[in-house]
């Protein structure tokens, strides 16, 4: 909570300071055990659906994809693009151009996305705190509210949408400045299946005529 300095500002602060540590302490304990209890997995694999809206604009875009995610390596299927990360390189493979680009991870944090961060985007550049409570499909989710510490950041605040039950992210809200609203969520999740040894093992041959962007 940020301290205004009026009079009844300050007042109100004052008659809620202590709530509001309360909350801000209860929703970063929620976010750190599900960061545990995902980190702990060895294996995920997940459908997702992605919704972009700006009501003002009358825009809305609605795409879907999946992931597999084991420890730092990662398969993802999205937009027709395959997305590989063996734990060195990215490979992005996209049919429709018949291209491959092949990055480092360093180089390809603005060109792809990485799941696994997921795991751990919130301790940094962010305050917490507890938001609305909803039943989804009879499942009890808690949202918690994370406001941006950087105020020239593009983003509003986030919404982070957790299975109570489960601990598990469900959906991931974004609202940034201009009004556009993002959402991701989750469905289809499996825990711990057994994958192929060379599951997130790139094959160049597999692909003889497509461009190599190296």
């Amino acid at each position: 909570m940020r301290k205004i300095y009026t009079l009844n500002a300050i007042i109100f602060f004052l008659s809620f300071q202590q709530l509001g540590a309360q909350t801000s302490t209860a929703a970063k304990k929620l976010l750190d055990e599900v960061s545990l209890t995902i980190a702990a997995y060895e294996t995920m694999i997940f459908d997702f659906s992605y919704v972009l809206e700006n009501r003002q604009e009358n825009i809305k875009q609605e795409t879907s994809g999946s992931i597999t995610v084991k420890d730092e390596k990662y398969k993802l299927m999205y937009l027709g693009v395959e997305q590989i990360y063996d734990g060195e390189k990215i490979y992005t493979v996209v049919p429709e151009n018949e291209e491959i680009t092949i990055t480092t991870a360093e180089e390809g944090e603005d060109f792809g996305i990485n799941p696994t961060k997921l795991l751990n985007f919130y301790k940094e550049g962010y305050d917490y705190q507890w938001d609305i409570k909803q039943t989804i499909f009879g499942r009890p989710i808690q949202f918690v509210r994370l406001l941006p510490s950087n105020e020239n950041d593009e983003v509003k605040y986030l919404l982070l949408g957790i299975d109570m039950i489960k601990k598990n992210i469900y959906r991931l809200i974004e609202i940034d400045m201009n009004g556009t609203r993002t959402t991701l969520t989750i469905s289809n999740q499996e825990i711990n299946t057994l994958l192929e040894k060379d599951h997130f093992t790139f094959d160049v041959s597999n692909y003889p005529d497509y461009y190599i962007n190296n």
